[in-house]
């Protein structure tokens, strides 16, 4: 039996690049990019939540 891909794909989400022990300067930049990655990690979560409702029966 041939299985047909679905016409939607709904792919689980992937979670942000955490990033490297040197990417933060340390000086208080206004948008550091540990506070970037916060913010997707946030995102990633949410998203990942809904996905989860919408895919029940998906493995952990």
């Amino acid at each position: 039996m041939t299985r047909i891909p679905d016409a939607f794909p709904d792919p689980r989400p992937q979670p942000p690049e955490e990033p490297g022990p040197n990417e933060c300067c340390g000086s208080g930049c206004p948008l550091c990019v540990l506070d970037l990655y916060a913010d997707e990690l946030a995102r990633y979560r949410r998203e990942l939540a809904a996905w989860k409702q919408r895919h029940p029966d998906a493995p952990e």
